[in-house]
């Protein structure tokens, strides 16, 4: 069974449409991503994943219960770090914590959560002093105090220095590796690259898109690109007629060579069967950010995007 599982999901407010139509499936270990710009409705899915909003329409399950209907026994089993979530900001860290053990019938020993994600030491420091990186990982140990089996992180790094997202980064990766299912909510694609397994583009409520990173690139149809001098050159035309080539752009001796994630090996393969070479050869791959643009400019252009 899978641990999430979304149906044409549907939600309004007034007559705004949030999400349109969701499908959604994560299985369990997975490190699963939800993409898209703002307002694309990740996190109205997300709520409606955890039972804080009601769909106006579809069906959602989460380890197999209706999160509005049996809330009360999915929050033993999930945890979540909100973007709009705080604690108060005068309670000491070590407050927080013991305030929140006593929300679960089984927490995790929140001294060791503290060593774990790197606040040993802080206990007595008030949360509202903590620096952006600490209160996420702050928030990344309340989440983690139910012992939960699925965890949901939205906007996970948002405002942090890059020293402070990858030791978020590791942090989320390190809570995978033990087993927990993680659904990543982000608008940062380079997030999703360096984390997750497979991801979901979202953009007006509608999902574009789903797969493992690499099969969006394959699928949104981005180009891979060669630069080299053929040593000796080849004839003209000869690279154009391989199936996996693109286009050919010659520059003096210097040609750029476009064409499918197979081109590079294509045009080696072909040169070598004339006798030639590739010199000075540089290789360019297209990329999840490639996709994603593409992805969403072609919903924008076709009226789906908001």
């Amino acid at each position: 069974m899978p641990v999430v599982e979304v149906r044409g999901l549907r939600k309004e407010y007034g007559t705004r449409v949030a999400v349109d139509g969701v499908d959604l499936t994560v299985e369990r270990g997975e490190f699963f991503g939800v993409l898209g710009p703002n307002g694309a409705g990740k996190t109205t899915t997300v709520e409606c994943l955890l039972g804080l909003r009601r769909p106006d329409g579809g069906t959602v399950r989460v380890l197999g219960l209706d999160p509005v209907r049996e809330r009360r026994a999915l929050v033993r089993r999930v945890g979540a770090q909100l973007q709009a979530s705080r604690v108060q900001p005068r309670l000491r860290v070590a407050e927080v914590l013991s305030l929140h053990s006593s929300f679960h019938d089984d927490p995790a020993p929140w001294r060791e959560l503290l060593e774990r994600v790197g606040l040993a030491g802080e206990e007595r420091t008030a949360a509202g002093n903590l620096s952006g990186g600490r209160q996420q990982r702050l928030s990344i140990a309340l989440a983690l105090l139910g012992r939960p089996e699925l965890v949901v992180l939205d906007e996970l790094t948002t405002g942090l220095d890059p020293a402070a997202r990858h030791r978020t980064w590791q942090l989320v990766r390190d809570v995978n590796r033990d087993g927990v299912t993680v659904v990543l909510v982000t608008h940062q694609v380079d997030e999703v690259a360096h984390l997750c397994d497979r991801v979901a583009v979202l953009a007006a409520g509608r999902v574009l898109a789903a797969g493992a990173p690499a099969e969006l690139v394959a699928r949104a149809g981005e180009e891979h690109a060669l630069s080299f001098r053929p040593l000796p050159p080849v004839a003209p035309g000869v690279l154009e007629a391989l199936p996996a080539v693109r286009s050919v752009q010659r520059d003096g001796e210097r040609w750029t060579v476009r064409g499918t994630a197979t081109a590079a090996q294509a045009v080696l393969a072909e040169l070598a069967a004339r006798g030639s070479t590739a010199a000075e050869l540089e290789v360019g791959g297209a990329s999840l950010e490639d996709a994603y643009l593409r992805l969403t400019g072609a919903a924008r252009t076709a009226g789906v995007a908001r």
